[in-house]
């Protein structure tokens, strides 16, 4: 691999609550030219494959605004600050959502969403014997329907395209037997 990128410079271009964007000045390593790369800055995220004790995934529907559409999804949601670690974060948001807790909880893999433009990185958890509390606390832009799936029938739903979030996907290809490369 060739020399590395020099940077010249960065400044902010736009600052939300849950993220923000950078546009970074660097310097290509064999042509000498400057390019600025605009680089989101978010937080890293969860997604749980939650399992009840007879094979049933608790998967929630919502609306996703970006693609204006209703999907099929598995519960997770920001890694906030105060969570101690993505572990915790994940349980936290799967009783949040669903009102599901989880007693064992394991880290399947963690990848980079969009390593070209993103900063965070995704974990992906399996929540084995998850049972119903009762209790939800959705944020309030959230509106969600909690949904019982076969776990046999979710290949069949990823290849018909009804489950197409491509972060839940992958949270299933790590629950489903893909490991990522150690």
């Amino acid at each position: 691999m060739a020399d590395a990128w020099q940077r010249r410079g960065k400044r902010r271009v736009l600052d939300t609550k849950i993220f923000h964007i950078d546009a970074h000045a660097l310097v290509h390593p064999r042509t000498g030219r400057e390019h600025e790369f605009w680089i989101l800055n978010a937080p890293d995220w969860c997604n749980i494959v939650p399992l009840t004790r007879d094979g049933q995934v608790v998967m929630v529907r919502q609306r996703r605004h970006g693609t204006d559409e209703e999907t099929l999804e598995l519960p997770g949601g920001m890694v906030d600050p105060h969570d101690p670690s993505p572990l915790e974060a994940a349980r936290r948001e799967l009783l949040e959502e669903t009102g599901y807790a989880a007693r064992d909880l394991v880290a399947t893999g963690v990848i980079a969403p969009n390593p070209a433009m993103q900063t965070n990185r995704c974990w992906s958890f399996l929540a084995r014997d998850v049972e119903p509390t009762g209790i939800t606390k959705l944020d309030g832009g959230e509106d969600i329907d909690v949904v019982l799936v076969p776990y046999a029938e979710i290949p069949e739903r990823i290849a018909r395209g009804e489950i197409s979030h491509a972060l839940v996907v992958v949270a299933f290809a790590y629950a489903l037997g893909l490991r990522p490369p150690r």
